[in-house]
């Protein structure tokens, strides 16, 4: 920054207000002579100097179940893009799904890595979670209850699951197979998911037969199989709610194959639009919950508590899902 000051002829207080982007404080003149020199000489901030001397590590942790699914890339994707405007890297960390795994991913020695850090609860619960001691900033993402003093995204599952199950039924679907629907735990997203679907068959005065609920549905792979299990077995199925992209996108392609016409012979519907359901024969109709609105949302709690929030109340956000029609579904 020196060299930088002498090429152009400024102070390097200048040249700071300039690469920290404090143009009130610099006429334009001089911001381009600046600019000048800061190419001529081939200049570049040193981060690592800078969070060293803003006591940071300039990253930011993410740790999910897995990759497998378009839904937690594209959320990386989001996310990296949101955190690289405040000049922090996000690296990614694999849980599996795992109570320990996540317990593990906040532990104090490995968080002392971050600034900041975002977990995906899907195993852990309040009692685990309410006896850490952390100091790190943290954001919870997920639908399990949690402790009342951490930030935490939510999800709209019921929400956006009851409202992919009343548009089936109201283009006239009665017999609606939920891959993906696990009963038990009535935290997790398929239960959540489950719940809206069973909702709107209640207040549509229908039953649920529970021959159409398949568990453990969420990959392409899984969703694929499924649904030829359902065909192959004769099971009458009027339309097939998927409770991920990814399973309603092996859904798709076994109809295909079995000579299935979607939507005039079974209509398909996936939850959490990811990027490849618009390229998909029919385009898949799916239920955005919010990606973007919750990628702010992480993003802005998050940068809060590391810039010195950290005695405000803990905020829960959940942005409203909504359904994005495509030609996978009929009116």
């Amino acid at each position: 920054m020196h060299d930088v000051a002498r090429h152009a002829g400024v102070s390097t207080m200048t040249v700071s207000n300039v690469i920290n982007g404090r143009s009130q404080r610099v006429s334009e003149s001089t911001r381009s002579r600046v600019l000048a020199s800061i190419a001529a000489l081939g200049y570049r901030v040193n981060m690592a100097a800078r969070h060293l001397r803003m006591g940071r590590t300039g990253m930011v942790g993410l740790a999910v179940p897995g990759f497998e699914s378009g839904y937690y890339p594209e959320l990386a994707g989001r996310l990296a893009d949101r955190f690289a405007d405040h000049d922090l890297r996000l690296v990614m960390e694999r849980t599996g799904g795992e109570r320990q795994a996540e317990l593990d991913a906040l532990a104090a020695a490995r968080l002392r890595t971050y600034d900041g850090f975002v977990l995906s609860v899907v195993a852990g619960d309040a009692a685990d979670l309410e006896q850490l001691s952390i100091d790190t900033p943290i954001v919870l993402i997920g639908e399990r209850a949690v402790p009342a003093r951490f930030d935490h995204v939510l999800m709209d599952n019921v929400g956006g699951a009851r409202r992919a199950t009343e548009l089936l039924l109201e283009s006239g679907a009665r017999r609606i197979a939920l891959l993906g629907g696990v009963l038990g735990d009535k935290q997790s997203m398929p239960e959540l998911r489950a719940r809206g679907y069973r909702e709107a068959h209640e207040a549509a005065g229908l039953p649920v037969d529970e021959n159409l609920i398949l568990s453990r549905c969420f990959r392409v792979v899984d969703g694929y199989t499924s649904t030829l299990t359902l065909l192959r077995a004769g099971v009458d199925v009027d339309a097939i709610f998927a409770l991920t992209d990814s399973a309603a996108v092996g859904a798709l392609r076994a109809l295909a194959e079995s000579g299935v016409h979607v939507p005039r012979d079974v209509q398909v519907i996936g939850f959490d639009n990811i990027a490849d359901s618009r390229f998909t024969l029919p385009a898949l109709t799916t239920v955005e919950p919010g990606n973007d609105e919750m990628a702010d949302a992480i993003c802005s709690l998050l940068m809060e508590r590391i810039e010195g929030g950290a005695s405000r109340p803990a905020r829960v956000v959940m942005p409203e899902a909504k359904i994005i029609e495509r030609d996978s579904t009929r009116r």
